[in-house]
């Protein structure tokens, strides 16, 4: 502790009891605040932060990212939390409860003179106990889609109100939009699943748009606001006038040389345009099909005016992960050059429309053929109830993606942990000596879950 002491004159040092009790207050702290918001039930916590934001939230780990713990004990345990979340979305609340109680039990059975080892060495029989149990009583069944409503209504419902999480399961976007992106064989990626969200007055629903949804328009007014069965070309291509990358200046013998510079910069950047008229020309030579371009960098007003003439519809400045999105959602290549555009590196899509919302304005593309990437379009009246729902959405996302992979459910509501408390019960006269006493604990500490 003196070492310590002439670190750093500041820390305070805890030996032993001392540093068991300091431990075993953090946990109850954080348990207490938890309590009240386990399953369904469970209460709303208004988060105020120091700026003056202010949040809704019942999920666990939303509040313990919030709260500004000092206490290195106690972040350990919100660490729990966030990791439970990254990995399930859910169950963060219950985990934190759980960890506060074992930890309360083993405060019991230390206070009476039994060492700490010994406690810990029975929480590592009960675990594997646990486990064998929890293999015994899983249900292992065929994920069809009623089941996997079920999961994604049962996740739901901790995270928001019971008719906004039935009506978000109703919609059963949640659940349609992982069996899209799903492929056979492969891990489930849910960054495919695009969450967009829209200010919206009255209209809490969820969608799901089986395509992509860009928060941009056209930016030209000739351009079709609706274009059907149309051909998507993506690319990365720029279609403006650009300054070089090292900054430069020119000076000309005359004006007559300007123009002639300018020109032939003109001319270098209506070769790419004619390029790509040149291939809408190709591919819809006698059909109405649409032609549609998505550049991820700019395109200038005569480029536009352009590729209006053809009643081509082009958008700029799409986001790079969107670009990638697209190709999955409807199918083509991305293209870094116009030089080798073949109808090969074409999408499709079914509708492509612009959707004006107050001062913003939407581009969505829809009715892919098989899309691997799709949206889930969140409305709600205000930014706190997006937020809450885009957090429920996700952790709903997650639960579903979970029982496709695992292809197994338990019993919820408090029954599986009452069920593993009454097997270790029933196994504690096996353990030899004092270890018994940390089965006993972590037995108790389970039946904190169907208590509160």
């Amino acid at each position: 502790a003196m070492a310590v002491k002439a670190l750093n004159p500041k820390a305070e040092v805890a030996r032993a009891q001392a540093a068991l009790a300091v431990n075993i207050s953090a946990a109850r702290g954080l348990q207490d605040v938890l309590r009240t918001n386990l399953g369904p039930k469970g209460t709303m916590k208004m988060l105020v932060s120091g700026a003056g934001d202010i949040k809704l939230t019942k999920d666990g780990n939303v509040l313990l990212q919030e709260m500004q713990i000092q206490h290195p004990t106690a972040s350990l345990i919100a660490k729990v939390a966030t990791a439970q979340d990254d990995i399930t979305g859910d169950g963060t609340t219950s985990n934190v409860l759980i960890i506060g109680e074992l930890l309360k039990q083993a405060d019991l059975y230390i206070s009476e003179g039994l060492h700490p080892r010994i406690v810990a060495e029975g929480f590592e029989i009960a675990k594997e106990k646990a486990l064998e149990v929890l293999d015994q009583v899983k249900v292992t069944k065929e994920m069809d889609r009623e089941t996997l409503i079920d999961v994604a209504r049962t996740s739901l419902r901790t995270k928001v109100h019971t008719e906004l999480a039935d009506i978000l399961t109703e919609a059963s976007a949640v659940v349609d939009s992982v069996l899209t992106v799903r492929k056979p064989g492969e891990p489930i990626d849910l960054h495919m699943v695009e969450i967009m969200e829209m200010k919206h007055k009255s209209e809490t629903d969820t969608t799901l748009i089986r395509g992509l949804v860009l928060d941009h328009g056209a930016r030209h007014p000739d351009m079709k606001k609706r274009v059907e069965d149309a051909y998507v070309l993506t690319c990365n291509v720029s279609l403006e006038y650009e300054k070089t990358e090292v900054s430069s200046g020119f000076f000309y013998k005359s004006a007559e040389e300007r123009e002639k510079l300018a020109k032939a910069e003109r001319k270098f950047i209506e070769d790419r345009v004619n390029k790509i008229i040149a291939l809408k020309r190709k591919v819809c030579s006698d059909s109405e099909k649409g032609f549609v371009v998505i550049n991820q960098k700019g395109i200038d007003p005569f480029s536009l005016d352009a590729l209006a003439k053809e009643g081509i519809v082009a958008l700029r400045r799409a986001k790079k992960r969107n670009m990638e999105r697209l190709t999955l959602a409807c199918g083509g290549t991305a293209m870094n050059s116009v030089e080798d555009l073949t109808p090969d590196c074409l999408g499709h899509a079914g509708l492509i429309y612009e959707y004006t919302l107050g001062e913003e304005k939407y581009t969505f593309i829809e009715i892919c053929d098989n899309p691997r990437s799709v949206t889930l379009l969140i409305r709600g009246p205000n930014k706190h109830t997006l937020t809450q729902i885009k957090d429920a959405v996700r952790d709903g996302l997650r639960a579903v993606k979970n029982a496709i992979e695992d292809g197994c459910v338990v019993p919820g509501a408090g029954a599986l942990e009452v069920a593993v408390a009454n097997a270790l019960v029933k196994h504690k006269p096996n353990v030899k000596g004092r270890a018994q006493l940390g089965v006993q604990a972590f037995a108790d500490a389970l039946l904190i879950i169907p208590k509160v």
